[in-house]
């Protein structure tokens, strides 16, 4: 992956951390890794435990971020979410979500980026 890509990823998952923080919900892990793969963001909301997708694009020639989850990738999401909670020790299974927040960065000056938080993917 380009430097440049990755720095965009960083920044979209910046502008997702805050905004999610925003919106009144709490944090619990960014960037969780484990032998499946990676979850961008992990948050509660109340009683729910929420397992969110970051897609940031500056361009929208190969599909927006909201345009890019398949099934293949929903399926790792779903895998990776129980390794998180089989990882914590979780002896209950708590309601949970899985989201995606996509975020177009379409470099028009003085432009803030567009997030599109979409529940329940």
């Amino acid at each position: 992956m380009s430097e440049h890509r990755q720095a965009l990823g960083r920044y979209g998952e910046e502008l997702a951390v805050k905004h999610i923080r925003q919106a009144g919900l709490t944090v619990l892990e960014c960037n969780y890794r484990c032998p499946l793969g990676e979850m961008d963001i992990i948050a509660q909301e109340g009683e729910t435990i929420i397992f969110i997708e970051v897609r940031t694009r500056s361009t929208g020639s190969r599909g927006w971020g909201e345009e890019s989850i398949t099934a293949k990738k929903r399926e790792r999401l779903y895998r990776i979410a129980t390794h998180y909670l089989k990882f914590r020790n979780y002896k209950e299974w708590p309601s949970l979500r899985f989201d995606l927040i996509a975020i177009r960065c379409q470099n028009q000056e003085g432009k803030q980026p567009d997030i599109i938080w979409i529940r329940g993917i």
